[in-house]
């Protein structure tokens, strides 16, 4: 789209009284557990992702974009409500074994899917959900008028749920895919979301689609038609993540092009990102520190882009502290809604990326439950309790960007000034209404790195 082009239509979104029809559509991506370095557009080498890397170059990568926790199901309940999920309760994983009906993303929570529905869209859910397994809390019952996936945290990828109930499964709905129309999760949920783009391509109302991957998240299979594509990759445990990513790179391809082919692309406002950082079974988080569940780099700053032609100049690499909380605000401006009456936590992210402003002032805050650990960022300082090295960490982002320099010392003010404001605002938070076994494994984790590091000098003389 020329320049003069763009123009007009950034100048007519913004006009009061716009019609619905010329609201962006909005595709919001999730990847699970997918690593920093598991992109070509941060660099990564070893994992084709040719239409992961157009997307970017079509519009930007953020050099430093953070999931509002370093897991899956909390971060996912930050995205869809645009809130710290502390100021809910909703900060561990749903349990996997003894979930009530009352576990998951609070009904007095308003989601982006319920305030978007409101407001004239149209909207689908496609993928993982996480977000609650009582169907109260199922997408169907939050703001999503289609639905096609599974309600819980993780699946085989060939739908098989093993000796739990079928509807454990993959659903449309809310009804029971049977497994035989099934083929690999990642492909059948691509297929639905071109299926859905078909659909709606003239309709008149603007579409909210809510794609999550549950690639690469665990269990590690693939077909044979990705495993083929990372022949090169020798550590056979990376190259069977690597046909993960490959293959859902290869569906988000054919989703972008479903979009140009319908004449939709152009006007569709398109997030990626990874729900946390990557996890120990083939991924890399290089190369920054940590990984899946911690508050180092490695948990939580994850790949993330934003793709609008019609809005946004493309090419571009922000290199400020952004979160996916502000996802929600973002949408909202784009499409010229009014900010819901509950406060977000998030900003509206156009006029940085359209040079109106240059970065959010604000801090940003992590924390686990149960006095696990915390971190806070200010600028370029980055704060880290962890409960599990019982130690406080004090970084300059911009001169240690991989946290290897503890500066505590160093700079005790700045290292007080970080732990009052993480006070102040945990102050607006409540308790975790439910508890996972994350604190447990960390300790576990770290007992075992222990052992790793004293059996190296054993025999040291």
């Amino acid at each position: 789209m020329n320049a003069i082009k763009r123009l007009i239509l950034i100048g007519c979104l913004i006009l009061p009284g716009f019609t619905s029809a010329q609201q962006p559509n909005v595709l919001i991506i999730v990847s699970d557990d997918q690593g920093w370095n598991d992109v070509g557009f941060n660099g990564g080498t070893d994992i084709p992702t040719p239409h992961l890397d157009a997307l970017a170059a079509d519009g930007v990568v953020f050099g430093q974009g953070y999931a509002s926790h370093p897991y899956c199901s909390p971060s996912r309940a930050g995205l869809l409500s645009g809130r710290y999920q502390q100021r809910f309760g909703h900060e561990n994983n749903i349990p996997y074994e003894s979930a009530t009906d009352d576990d998951g993303l609070p009904l007095s929570e308003l989601m982006l899917s319920e305030y978007l529905v409101e407001k004239g869209y149209s909207t689908a859910a496609i993928g993982k959900w996480h977000l609650g397994d009582h169907e109260k809390f199922w997408p169907i019952n939050r703001g999503f008028e289609h639905w096609f996936g599974f309600f819980g945290g993780g699946l085989n990828y060939w739908g098989d749920t093993g000796n739990k109930p079928e509807n454990h499964g993959v659903l449309r709905d809310g009804q029971i895919v049977p497994k035989e129309q099934l083929s690999y999760l990642t492909d059948d949920f691509t297929q639905e979301a071109a299926r859905y783009i078909d659909q709606f391509s003239n309709d008149q109302r603007p579409f909210f689609m809510y794609l999550a991957y549950n690639a690469p998240h665990a269990p590690i299979q693939a077909p044979s038609k990705y495993l083929d594509k990372v022949n090169h990759i020798e550590d056979g445990d990376r190259a069977a993540y690597a046909a993960m990513v490959t293959g859902m790179d290869e569906g988000i391809g054919r989703v972008i092009q479903k979009l140009k082919d319908t004449g939709q692309y152009e006007n569709t406002l398109i997030f990626f990102y990874s729900d946390n950082g990557g996890h120990l079974h083939g991924a890399s988080n290089a190369p920054f520190r940590g990984h899946k569940g911690m508050l180092f780099e490695g948990g939580i700053r994850v790949p993330f882009l934003v793709t609008w032609p019609a809005g946004i100049q493309g090419g571009q690499h922000y290199d400020h502290p952004i979160s996916a909380l502000d996802i929600f605000p973002t949408v909202l401006a784009a499409a010229d809604i009014s900010s819901p009456s509950k406060p977000l936590d998030g900003v509206n992210l156009l006029p940085f990326l359209t040079g109106q402003e240059q970065k959010p002032q604000r801090m940003l805050y992590w924390r686990y439950s149960d006095g696990a650990g915390y971190a806070v960022r200010d600028g370029n300082y980055k704060l880290v309790y962890s409960g599990y090295k019982e130690d406080y960490f004090l970084f300059d982002l911009e001169e240690d960007p991989y946290e290897q320099q503890d500066i505590k010392a160093i700079f005790p003010e700045k290292t007080q000034l970080l732990k009052d404001s993480y006070a102040n605002w945990n102050e607006g938070t409540v308790p975790a209404m439910w508890q996972d076994p994350h604190a447990e494994n960390v300790l576990k984790e770290e007992a075992q790195r222990q052992r790793i590091i004293d059996k190296a000098k054993s025999g040291e003389r």
